[in-house]
């Protein structure tokens, strides 16, 4: 069986506080937008308890060993809960860039719960797969619900919005950095922004600029000035909004439908020009 996680991008990301436990409460919205993965679950023989799944890979390189990739994780979760969920072997190949601010990895192993319930009619409802997800990674359980959503706490409190941007096209651009998000944090002051991100977002996207922020993106320019030039270019070429992702790298900017794009990007840089989907 195939599924296709998807990626998402960050519309606007505040770092509210720090708290006690070194974590970070935030606020942000998650929009998906359709730039996929595809994994491939089947069935496989018997294996004994200290072999590891076979796990392949293709497309982009993903680090890290095989049997730690978060899509193992995810099997081995369901698998502690549910002793009879058979062996499987899996295959992901990776189209979205890793650490690149778009969570692509959150979204294979959400996307590996929902496949492995349906596939073995686990019967889990959305709101346990959530709490699944919750263990995995706190970007994962959006990924679940897979439409826009206000993100609090952690990342973790999500809440449904009214947000269609079908109506625009993006272009999601890249240049093949990858940002350690830990690291990135280090780098924030944490505030209270003077207008809430929910606020912004109900404006029309042409006065998003001058309010809707995303606070790594100062320390991320600080190191990589090839990021800054990213989202002026994108704004050169006539973006509506422009922002990085996450903590980054990926910039993608929003333009009216119809304007015709011509790009100068380096052929090595991941660039996508896309139409959002319908929520």
């Amino acid at each position: 069986m195939i599924t296709f996680p998807n990626c998402k991008i960050n519309l606007g990301l505040n770092i509210l506080r720090k708290r006690s436990n070194g974590y970070h409460d935030l606020e942000t919205i998650f929009y998906p937008l359709p730039i996929t993965d595809t994994l491939e679950i089947v069935e496989w023989k018997e294996l004994d308890r200290n072999t590891p799944i076979p796990f392949s890979t293709s497309g982009l390189s993903i680090k890290g060993d095989t049997s730690s990739n978060i899509c193992v994780k995810a099997y081995r979760l369901l698998k502690r809960e549910f002793p009879e969920l058979p062996f499987v072997q899996m295959h992901l190949h990776k189209i979205i860039p890793s650490g690149a601010g778009l969570g692509g990895g959150s979204a294979d192993a959400a996307f590996t719960l929902m496949l492995l319930n349906k596939k073995f009619g686990l019967g889990l409802s959305s709101r346990q797969l959530i709490s699944f997800a919750g263990e995995l990674g706190s970007d994962c359980p959006f990924f679940i619900i897979n439409k826009p959503c206000f993100a609090g706490g952690t990342g973790e409190q999500l809440e449904e919005i009214d947000l269609d941007l079908s109506a625009y096209k993006f272009v999601v651009v890249n240049p093949g950095i990858h940002v350690d998000t830990g690291r990135a944090f280090l780098n924030i002051t944490p505030a209270i922004p003077e207008k809430a991100i929910k606020d912004i977002i109900k404006l029309p996207i042409e006065r998003w600029k001058d309010d809707l922020k995303n606070d790594f993106e100062r320390p991320i320019f600080k190191k990589h000035t090839e990021v800054v030039e990213i989202k002026d270019e994108l704004y050169r070429l006539g973006a509506l909004y422009a922002s990085m992702s996450g903590s980054g790298s990926t910039v993608y900017g929003i333009f009216k439908k119809e304007q015709s794009l011509s790009f100068s990007f380096p052929d090595e840089w991941f660039v996508k020009e896309l139409i959002s989907q319908g929520q």
